[in-house]
Parts: C-alpha cells; structure tokens; sequence
C-alpha cells in the first residue's frame, strides 16, 4: 500500500521529465540493456529469497542444526 501511495504522488510530467532525463543520460540504444540486466537481477533476487524461505521452513534443516548445538 505504501508504494501506491508513493507512485501515487506522480503525475505525468513528471513521469515524461524522467524518462526525458534517462533518455539524455543513457541514450535510446542502452535503455533495454539497462532494463533487462534489472528485470534479470529482480528474478534472480526473488529465486534466492524463495529458496531462503524454502530452508527456513523445512524441519529437517531445523533438527538438524539443532543436534550441532
């Protein structure tokens, strides 16, 4: 909910200004890299976070770093 509210705050000249801006800084040709390499990197960080809660969950795990204590 918060995030809405954030994104909420925009409107559209600001949304064009940025995208004015990113075009100056990156150029039209590197935007798709720069947006590929960051929707690679969000799918990589949402494997390892599933895979983490995967581990946290599974009773095994549990039982078994209990016997090293």
């Amino acid at each position: 909910m918060m995030l809405y509210v954030m994104l909420g705050s925009f409107g559209v000249t600001e949304i064009i200004l940025i995208v004015l801006a990113l075009l100056l800084l990156f150029g039209g040709r590197k935007i798709p890299e720069l947006m590929r390499g960051l929707g690679q990197g969000l799918h990589e960080f949402k494997k390892a976070s599933q895979q983490g809660s995967e581990k946290k969950d599974d009773p095994k795990l549990e039982s078994h770093t209990d016997e090293k204590k």
